[in-house]
């Protein structure tokens, strides 16, 4: 038998490791709800919660990037720093444009080309010409990055790039491109491309990486030729060839100086995977003028870039004067910006939120069925995308403004994931995102389709609901 401890002795045990805790939580912890929950936890459990809360509820992302880089990325260009590129705006979305200029440090840049791309039958064939066609280098970070048919294509054709002698590097997500094992991360290593996979670790003190995933879809070519938006790579996004599980998205070719941010945005990630730090005219080039649309790239993640997504869409929800329109495949966002939408309605702005009618993870869904209801009181306008399973990202406000990239509209997306979006100054492209989104209001969710769900439903709804921070 086990010595028993003296009955003081573990209380005294107990008294520390509670102590410490709740200070350690009381220190580091900004959300009220959460420092509660754990401290709670703690004290009914100290032992048990002590061992929860050094595996999950520590945020070592950030502690890690302060360490790398003493709390500032060496790739961040400053929105002060001198360029014939940066550009400065007056009208209606100028509080916006010096807001995210701040609130990034990476300035608004002018004489960019924006070029729309839908589902990977529009946007794999240039990505892989654009491999084909590289000179000097190739940075590609996906979070899904299958081993299936397109995917074999891809790794295919970064293998021959590497083997030609362009620098190639190839960044995976740790969970998104397999958790216990990515196909893709080992036949690349087999072919000798620098691979990584971010934040993998099967170690259990370091399971909480399982919650902070790469979200970001980027491909950098020479520096000179950017692709970034939604789109994963993998067979279900050929959606002309009719895969079982069929995904739509919305992608994005991006030419000129903005090209520059988007590298080094994935100079960053792999700098915080890798350990390498990549620089030189091959990675990074001076543009010379491709088109007419300002644009600026907003990262987002829990280290040194917490909030940043959410607070440019609720600054520009909060300048819209006629109309907000929203596409998401998942739906569950915070308070605040449930709160924002709500007050644009209600002051007469058209706020559109247009969502699938049924997407590839129900138990979002679920949660996003209880969650609703405040939107509708206000007058917000929600519409279900028909099949197949859309999983753009796209906001317009006023037709004139436009966000894009990876980030949903969740929780988990805006809190937790290391998310891209770019913001773009531009007429041309805003409409016709917001025509592609008029044409996808294909039926209108209103109470009477929430009200005619069974109890045994709004129950499960509502219990999904509860789980909408880990959803």
């Amino acid at each position: 038998m086990l010595p028993q401890l003296p009955f003081l002795t573990v209380t005294i045990i107990r008294f520390i490791l509670v102590s410490t805790v709740s200070l350690h939580i009381l220190l580091t912890k900004r959300n009220t709800a959460s420092a509660i929950g754990w401290i709670g936890i703690c004290v009914l459990m100290p032992a048990l919660g002590t061992i929860l809360y050094l595996m999950f509820g520590i945020n070592r992302v950030r502690r890690l990037a302060k360490k790398l880089i003493s709390g500032r990325s060496p790739y961040r260009t400053s929105s002060t720093q001198a360029s014939s590129w940066n550009r400065e705006l007056d009208g209606q979305f100028a509080p916006l444009a010096l807001m995210v200029s701040k609130l990034t440090s990476r300035p608004l840049v002018g004489s960019n080309t924006i070029q729309c791309l839908h589902d990977g039958d529009g946007a794999y064939p240039l990505m892989l010409e654009a491999i084909e066609q590289a000179e000097k280098s190739i940075l590609i970070c996906s979070y899904i990055f299958r081993n299936d048919t397109i995917g074999g294509l891809f790794i295919e054709k970064l293998a021959a790039a590497h083997r030609r002698g362009i620098q190639v590097r190839v960044l995976v997500d740790g969970v998104g491109s397999g958790y216990f094992i990515s196909e893709t991360y080992k036949r690349l290593k087999r072919e000798g491309v620098p691979c990584a996979r971010f934040m993998h670790s099967l170690l259990p003190w370091r399971m909480p990486f399982i919650n902070l995933r790469n979200h970001r879809k980027i491909l950098v070519i020479d520096g000179k030729t950017g692709f970034m938006g939604g789109l994963n790579i993998a067979d279900e996004n050929l959606v002309s060839q009719k895969p079982t599980n069929p995904v739509s998205d919305t992608h994005f070719k991006v030419e000129g100086p903005i090209v520059r941010q988007l590298a080094e945005a994935i100079a960053w990630d792999w700098f915080f995977s890798a350990h390498e730090t990549l620089t030189g005219d091959i990675y990074f080039q001076e543009h010379d003028a491709k088109g007419n649309a300002l644009a600026r790239i907003v990262t987002a993640g829990p280290d040194t870039d917490l909030e940043k997504i959410e607070f440019t869409l609720l600054q520009a929800i909060t300048l819209a004067r006629k109309q907000v329109r929203i596409m998401t495949p998942y739906f569950i966002p915070g308070s605040r910006v449930m709160s924002e939408l709500a007050l644009a309605a209600l002051r007469g702005v058209m706020v559109d939120i247009l969502i699938p009618k049924k997407s590839n993870h129900p138990p979002l869904d679920w949660a996003c069925a209880a969650n609703i209801s405040p939107l509708l009181n206000a007058g917000v306008r929600v519409w279900l995308v028909d099949p197949p399973f859309n999983h753009s990202k796209l906001m317009v406000v006023d037709r004139a403004w436009a966000f894009v990239g990876s980030s949903n509209l969740d929780i988990r997306s805006l809190r937790l994931n290391f998310e891209i979006n770019m913001e773009v100054y531009n007429t041309e492209l805003a409409t016709r995102l917001d025509d592609f989104m008029d044409k996808h209001r294909h039926s209108r969710l209103t109470h009477h389709d929430l009200d005619k769900r069974s109890p045994l439903i709004k129950i499960r709804d509502a219990a999904a609901r509860l789980c909408m921070p880990y959803l």
